[in-house]
C-alpha cells in the first residue's frame, strides 16, 4: 500500500529538477476512437475526456514531465486536430511535443515506425491511462534487466455475474457450482519500457497491434519481462474506471497531476 500527495508530487519535482544526464522520451498513443465511451468520444477523443478541469492527456504530460521525461510524441489519428488545438496552445513550453499522423489506423505498435530518432529507452504508452506509476523507476528496473521490452502489469480482479457450472464432458453430470467467482489475473496496464531494437520486430506499413510484437519478441527469443505495480490505475476506456478516477483526481492540487492523497489499493 502507497499513499499519494502533494507531498510526493513535491518529491517528484525535486527529481525533475536534477534529472540524470540521460533524457528519455516518451511515445503517447492517443489515435483511438475510443468506442467504449460512444457517445462521448464521437466529439472528443479518449484522451482528452475530462478529470476534474484537465484532460487525461494533459495530466499524463505534467506526470512524465515531473520525472524528467520531457520530450514527447503523440501518434495522432482520430480527432487529432483538437489534440493539436490544445497542446499547440499552451503557455508552459517545459515539454517538446511532437506529433505522428496517422492517415489510416495502424493498430497500437506500428506507429512506432513511424518516429524518427528512438536511439535509446522510451516510455511508450496509451494515452487514456492514469496511474500513480513511477516511469523513472520503470525505466531504471527495465535496463537493469537487460530485458527489449518491460511490461508494466498490475492485478485486476475480473467478477463473472453468473453461476460457473463445472460439467463432466462424458456423462453431462455437474460436479462443481462456483457462484459469480472472481478471477485474478496480473494484466498489462498499457505502459512499457522499450529498447529501439524492438522497432525492428514491427513490419513496415502494416497493421500492427501491440500483442502482435509482444509474440514476434518471444517467438525470437527476445527477453521481455514485467514491472508489477500495486498502486493506482484507471483504464479511462471502461466507464467504471473513468467514473473512479473522476472520483479520485482532485482538482484541487495545483497541477491536478495526483490524486489528493489517494490511497492506492
Amino acid at each position: 500500500m502507497q499513499c499519494w500527495s502533494p507531498k510526493t508530487e513535491r518529491n517528484a519535482r525535486l527529481q525533475a529538477n536534477n534529472p540524470p544526464h540521460t533524457k528519455h522520451r516518451a511515445v503517447i498513443l492517443a489515435g483511438g476512437q475510443g468506442r467504449r465511451l460512444a457517445p462521448y468520444t464521437s466529439v472528443l477523443p479518449k484522451p482528452l475526456m475530462p478529470i476534474g478541469n484537465r484532460a487525461v492527456l494533459e495530466i499524463v504530460v505534467q506526470q512524465l514531465a515531473l520525472f524528467g521525461i520531457t520530450d514527447i510524441t503523440f501518434c495522432v489519428g482520430y480527432l487529432s486536430h483538437l489534440i493539436r488545438a490544445i497542446f499547440d496552445s499552451r503557455t508552459d513550453r517545459n515539454v517538446n511535443i511532437s506529433y505522428v499522423q496517422e492517415e489510416i489506423p495502424l493498430g497500437t505498435a506500428a506507429p512506432v515506425r513511424l518516429i524518427e530518432g528512438l536511439d535509446d529507452s522510451f516510455i511508450l504508452m496509451n494515452g487514456d491511462v492514469l496511474t500513480t506509476l513511477d516511469y523513472r523507476d520503470l525505466l531504471r528496473r527495465h535496463r537493469e534487466s537487460g530485458n527489449v521490452l518491460t511490461v508494466a502489469t498490475v492485478q485486476r480482479t475480473v467478477k463473472i455475474d453468473y453461476g460457473v457450472v463445472r460439467v463432466e464432458d462424458e456423462v453431462g453430470r455437474v460436479h462443481a457450482w462456483d457462484e459469480k467467482p472472481e478471477i485474478m489475473s496480473e494484466v498489462s496496464m498499457g505502459i512499457y519500457a522499450v529498447e529501439p531494437q524492438a522497432i525492428d520486430f514491427i513490419p513496415k506499413g502494416e497493421y500492427f497491434d501491440f500483442p502482435d510484437l509482444v509474440q514476434a519478441l518471444l517467438a525470437a527469443e527476445q527477453p521481455v519481462g514485467a514491472y508489477s505495480y500495486d498502486g493506482l490505475w484507471f483504464d479511462i476506456g471502461r466507464r467504471d474506471d473513468y467514473e473512479q478516477a473522476v472520483a479520485s483526481w482532485t482538482p484541487t492540487i495545483p497541477t491536478g497531476s495526483y490524486p489528493n492523497g489517494g490511497t492506492e489499493s
